[in-house]
């Protein structure tokens, strides 16, 4: 019997699944710089809070009268 051998599709194959994670890692290291150039945003102090003290506020300005 003659079977042809599939080596051109299996060297396709590889290739294109070698080209496949030749991307992945480039976009894995692209994530990588992108999270590190970002500035961070949790300094451990909410920006709608900070600055409130805890306990009695004093009287707003317009009812100091």
């Amino acid at each position: 019997m003659n079977h042809n051998r599939p080596t051109i599709s299996k060297r396709q194959k590889e290739k294109a699944r070698e080209e496949k994670r030749k991307q992945k890692e480039q976009r894995r290291l692209q994530r990588k710089e992108e999270r590190a150039s970002r500035p961070r945003g949790m300094t451990g102090e909410d920006p709608d809070i900070a600055g409130i003290v805890p306990g009695p506020q004093p009287p707003p300005d317009d009812e100091r009268s």
